[in-house]
């Protein structure tokens, strides 16, 4: 049995979603389409197993993106492998009159139906008061009360599924034959469909629909044009005629109890979070406080992961038979995978910190906040969704921007996205941090190394701005964009809700990113174990009358002969190849090799430097990674690699760099052309050399 949730955004959709399938659900695309496809799996009361389509969030069947066009486009096509056997509506119970106009239209198509009243307890607490019997007699379908947030409701909504019939029920709201006969009739002969309401439906989106033949497209074409069919027109008098119909169905169903006049929490605290001065002061204040959080609350998890990872390697060393295997895996792969598990309390307090902002309804309060701004550099409010949505990760929120209805808006969002540092960056700055900014406090309160990842944080999105602001001068568009939101009421998080995008978000990161890793460690560590010609035999002749003395100290013999031959193995040769270009910039050969490592993901370049020092030996007080990079010094120069300058040096690079092949994937996918991904590539790639010159010189 197939299910798709219909719905207005910010009904709870997602939400319910989440309650009927648990853990039970994948994520692809619509066939096609780049658009997120969300399917899972939930038992149903009867003993059957249904499964659950997660459809777009749209206000009505009219599309206004490319997301929206998804719903009538699957619920018109009874051959799609989305085709459901019933639909579940979900509306929210404190804004029925508007939800209700979806309701009707996706009625009027003629597939079964039920309706859930989402957010029912919220209903009651303002005051507000449903006669779900008479609601339910009056559309001729089953109307069920419930709270996904709390859990509320799920079994009745459960049962209620099982007793829809397979006969439609409901009630027909409107006579679409009313708005434009002569070419409905038309259309009804070609597509061999008596729904007048579906005809008039394929008048308006047939160019979108893909499941027509191209006769049939022509045929249709040919009737909207010598009827003289006006979408416009047509789609504003049916809206009216829907309201006009709810009026009468909402009589008497709706009653408000008064309690809504003594709940302005809402309006309160927006007063105060959205003001102009106070509200960005705020939301600087909450980033603050996230950045900090991110250093003092995860220096516990780390250190015993640290720690469990040198254990590792030590036993295995101490266990494990002498020999390439054994070398490549505790040198490639667990060194690798530990510079990538090390970050997982990070990137989990990150996460669960934005779950909540966007649980608690305040991300949407801050795109608000934010739109006159975002105007000011040519983008709008909309903007802002893809690039708050950056903060996790690149790839999602450019296809988020799909949204925005102004190409021109879209264009910038998707060129600028990439410059907010994403989660994969947070490795590296945390890294780099921990090596060049002592742990202190500031006044005794705010943590230096805080501060300093927030302004990296802040670096970057004031880069997407300025860039923003340069691009609106250059690329050219005649439309003008509009912003409509509307804001939810404030909640409480869902804690399960937070965990589980924690988990999800972790889990991912390891396995996504880990795979990315652990491949190129072992990439690398064969190119750092093996060189040229007979050039390691020679390292070894010149150093065998000391490690014949006795009186020679035989471990630094050791790490003497292991650092040779890494400079003189193909990965060494290739950083030395490297070295002349980044050499202004204040970096070494070995970083030059991390560079290059990054352009499959950015967080790569944690596992190469593990990888790499791994390989390269190190004093036998000095075991972690960090410790080794921290008393590096520059073969040349004799100085420590890591001084401050090359520091913040680095970690502008990767915040300005584009670095990550899925981003540039998803942007040729997004834009249907490599021209955009390959200026994104150059403009990003100039940007970083350009500021981590200009930073090392200045600074050294």
């Amino acid at each position: 049995m197939k299910i798709a949730l219909v719905g207005n955004p910010n009904t709870g959709k997602s939400t319910l979603f989440n309650l009927l399938t648990g853990l039970n659900q994948k994520i692809g695309n619509f066939p096609g389409i780049t658009v997120d496809k969300k399917v899972g799996f939930c038992r149903l009361e009867s003993g059957r197993k249904a499964e659950v389509i997660d459809l777009p969030g749209t206000y009505s069947l009219y599309p206004k993106s490319k997301d929206e066009s998804i719903v009538f486009q699957v619920l018109a096509d009874p051959n799609n492998s989305s085709y459901p056997d019933v639909v579940v509506l979900v509306a929210d119970a404190t804004n029925l009159r508007r939800n209700l106009l979806l309701c009707t239209q996706v009625a009027d198509l003629g597939i079964p139906m039920l309706l859930v009243l989402n957010m029912s307890d919220l209903a009651q607490k303002v005051g507000i008061e449903i006669d779900v019997n008479k609601l339910s007699e009056r559309l001729g379908i089953q109307v069920v009360e419930m709270s996904a947030r709390s859990n509320m409701g799920l079994e009745k909504l459960k049962t209620a599924i099982d007793n829809t019939s397979k006969i439609c029920t409901q009630n027909s709201s409107v006579d679409a034959t009313l708005f434009a006969p002569e070419a409905i009739s038309g259309v009804k002969e070609i597509i061999k469909n008596e729904n007048s309401y579906y005809a008039l439906q394929v008048l308006h989106q047939h160019e979108y629909l893909t499941f027509f033949t191209p006769a049939q497209q022509e045929a249709i074409e040919h009737v909207e044009q010598s009827n003289g069919f006006v979408s416009s027109k047509i789609q504003g008098e049916e809206t009216l005629a829907r309201y006009r119909y709810l009026s009468t169905v909402l009589s008497n169903v709706i009653k408000d109890t008064g309690a809504s006049r003594k709940f302005k929490v809402t309006d309160r605290l927006d007063s105060i979070l959205t003001h102009k001065v106070w509200g960005l002061g705020i939301f600087l204040a909450i980033l603050f406080l996230i950045f900090n959080a991110i250093f003092a609350w995860s220096s516990y998890p780390m250190d015993m992961i640290e720690g469990a990872f040198t254990w590792v390697t030590e036993v295995g060393h101490s266990k494990l038979p002498a020999g390439m295997l054994t070398d490549l895996l505790l040198d490639g792969v667990v060194a690798g995978l530990g510079g990538i598990v090390i970050f997982v309390p990070q990137i989990a307090i990150l996460f669960a910190f934005i779950s909540i902002l966007e649980d608690t309804g305040y991300m949407a309060r801050v795109t608000f906040m934010m739109d006159k701004m975002m105007r000011k550099v040519g983008l709008s409010g909309k903007s802002v969704v893809p690039m708050i949505g950056g903060l996790a990760c690149a790839v999602p929120s450019i296809m988020a921007a799909r949204n925005i209805e102004s190409w021109k808006d879209r264009i910038i969002t998707i060129m600028v996205t990439p410059l907010v540092s994403c989660s994969a960056r947070l490795p590296v700055y945390i890294l780099i941090i921990s090596l060049i900014i002592p742990e202190e406090n500031v006044f005794g309160v705010f943590n230096k190394q805080g501060l300093a990842l927030m302004a990296m944080y802040l670096f970057g999105m004031l880069a997407a701005v300025l860039v923003a602001w340069v691009m609106k001068f250059i690329i050219k568009a005649k439309e003008r964009s509009y912003f409509i939101m509307e804001l939810p009421v404030y909640r409480m998080p869902r804690w399960k809700n937070v965990l589980y995008t924690v988990y999800e978000k972790s889990k991912t990161f390891i396995f996504e990113a880990g795979k990315v890793i652990i491949a190129i460690s072992i990439v690398l560590w064969v190119m750092a174990s093996f060189g040229p010609g007979d050039r390691f035999e020679r390292i070894e002749q010149k150093y065998k009358p000391a490690l014949n003395n006795p009186n020679q100290d035989q471990d630094h013999l050791q790490i003497l002969i292991s650092s040779e031959k890494l400079e003189n193995s193909y990965v060494g040769i290739l950083g030395h190849w490297i070295e002349p270009a980044i050499r202004p910039l204040g970096y070494d050969w070995k970083i030059g090799i991390a560079l290059i490592t990054s352009f499959a993901a950015r967080e790569a370049f944690v596992g190469t430097m593990a990888t790499i020092y791994s390989v390269d030996g190190g004093d036998e007080d000095t075991k972690t990674i960090r410790e080794r990079m921290l008393v590096s010094v520059n073969s040349k120069t004799g100085l420590p690699v890591y001084t401050f300058a090359t520091g913040i040096s680095l970690m502008l690079f990767y915040a300005f760099a584009m670095q990550c092949m899925s981003t540039v994937a998803v942007v040729y996918r997004e834009t249907k052309s490599w021209k955009w991904p390959l200026i994104q590539l150059g403009y990003m790639t100039a940007l970083a050399y350009v500021a981590s010159l200009v930073a090392y010189q200045l600074l050294s």
